[in-house]
């Protein structure tokens, strides 16, 4: 029987929902319907008035339902904007058994000690939506593979990667879409979303950053071995060219957003001026990339480069900025992607809606990422993802 699963993208400047259908045998969900409504009540991924912020979702999900025929009762929603954060800790703990063999059981018991590890500042007022085992290592010996039960040791420990959202914001936006008549499933960080549609295999495994690009932020989701190594938000999007555009040309902002998409046809302007000054910040947002892959020791290591989505994804050149500013190869996703085309996507600015419902069909566990948010106890949903690949 097939299973209808709704992904709700709720961005600073737009809503976007996206009603798929999943059917046993086929790779990818089929899209039946999607909406789309100006986002109110929202700034830099913040939810500043939940009321508008529902209103705005209600409009989007009955767009999406009358084009699917079908009501969703229950959704995915990604969360992103500056209150994504990252935050890494080791856990170890002495194996159980008395042969000194790993065993399944070792395996929570180090996940509570990286998790008990954090430190205060990186949890208080948050809330872990992700927890991802990077390496296991038995005796100091690092792990190759994906599980070290069956292995003989005294101590097992895991390096944990936690993601996080601020928990005022959480909360917000999920009474906003339920206030919009839909309860929430799981909440997802937005980067990590956006990956099931526009990242191939390969390009997960041999390492990549994916490049958000949105109206008030721009959000990277660094990708290596297969499992996202690091997430980080910045404060910088496409309304900074535009503001950008309206103080270095003296003209109103209306009027430099029509003019950075190339909708205004023989502006009095010259077009190298406008084009520098809209590679002038691009290039600003590429080296705050740059500094963040140094911090994690990957600048100029990503064999697949760089792939640019989002919203401000369109602009002209910004794939030639970010290669020479990040020194990697670089293109912007688009819908000739595998799964992309098999999705039917329109653009690159409904990744995150459509990878929701990919995350909805289960794919989240190919990507080791398990998701804290309906855990009954702090390592619950962690487990879950480890035993699907424990013998």
């Amino acid at each position: 029987m097939a299973k209808v699963v709704t992904g709700i993208d709720v961005g600073t400047y737009n809503v976007k929902v996206v009603i798929a259908e999943l059917e046993s045998g086929r790779s990818a969900p089929r899209i039946l319907g999607t909406g789309y409504a100006e986002s109110r009540g929202m700034r830099q991924g913040y939810v500043l008035s939940v009321p508008e912020a529902a209103r705005s979702i209600s409009a989007a999900l009955n767009q999406a339902a009358r084009a699917a025929r079908v009501r969703p009762k229950r959704a995915y929603i990604g969360i992103g904007g500056l209150g994504l954060e990252e935050a890494t800790s080791r856990g170890e703990v002495v194996v159980e058994r008395g042969d000194s063999e790993v065993t399944a059981r070792d395996i929570p018991r180090a996940v509570a000690q990286a998790r008990a590890a954090l430190p205060p500042a990186a949890v208080l007022n948050r809330r872990v939506i992700h927890e991802i085992p990077l390496r296991f290592f038995v005796d100091g010996a690092r792990v190759l593979g994906r599980s070290p039960v069956g292995l003989k040791g005294a101590r097992l420990a895991v390096d944990m990667l936690f993601i996080t959202a601020l928990e005022r914001h959480m909360h917000d936006l999920v009474a906003a879409v339920e206030e919009a008549g839909v309860e929430v499933d799981d909440v997802i960080a937005s980067p990590i979303a956006a990956s099931f549609v526009v990242l191939s295999k390969m390009q997960k495994r041999v390492g990549c950053v994916l490049a958000n690009v949105g109206s008030e932020t721009l959000s990277i989701a660094v990708f290596e071995d297969s499992i996202p190594i690091s997430v980080k938000v910045f404060p910088v999007g496409g309304a900074d060219i535009t503001n950008d555009l309206a103080l270095g040309l003296r003209i109103i902002p209306e009027e430099a957003e029509q003019l950075k998409h190339g909708a205004i046809l023989g502006a009095p302007f010259p077009k190298r001026k406008i084009d520098d000054i809209i590679a002038r910040r691009i290039a600003d947002m590429f080296k705050l990339v740059e500094t963040h892959l140094k911090k994690i020791h990957k600048d100029e290591l990503l064999p697949a480069g760089v792939v640019i989505t989002g919203g401000s994804s369109a602009l002209t050149n910004i794939a030639e900025i970010a290669k020479s500013s990040l020194r990697l190869p670089s293109r912007t996703a688009s819908a000739a992607e595998a799964l992309a085309r098999t999705l039917e996507l329109r653009d690159a600015s409904w990744a995150v809606a459509c990878g929701l419902t990919v995350w909805g069909g289960g794919e989240g566990a190919s990507m080791e990422v398990a998701s804290a948010e309906n855990a009954t106890t702090p390592l619950s949903s962690t487990w879950r993802w480890l035993k699907k690949f424990l013998p």
